[in-house]
């Protein structure tokens, strides 16, 4: 994957949360665990992008 795309990918996640923290009401703890797993799954997402988590690619969620 290009660093452009993994950029502009961060980027694009960032300001989502950013906008869901920001603009939906909800409770903090709710607020709380929905950035532990967006960080979690974004930390993921770049291991694998850069090739550290080789073996994931064989785990697979629902049919895709």
């Amino acid at each position: 994957m290009p660093l452009m795309n993994l950029i502009i990918i961060l980027v694009v996640v960032g300001l989502i949360l950013w906008a869901i923290n920001n603009y939906i009401p909800m409770q903090a703890n709710i607020k709380k665990i929905l950035n532990v797993v967006v960080v979690i799954v974004v930390i993921l997402f770049v291991l694998n992008a850069f090739g550290i988590l080789g073996s994931t690619t064989r785990l697979r969620i629902g049919s895709w």
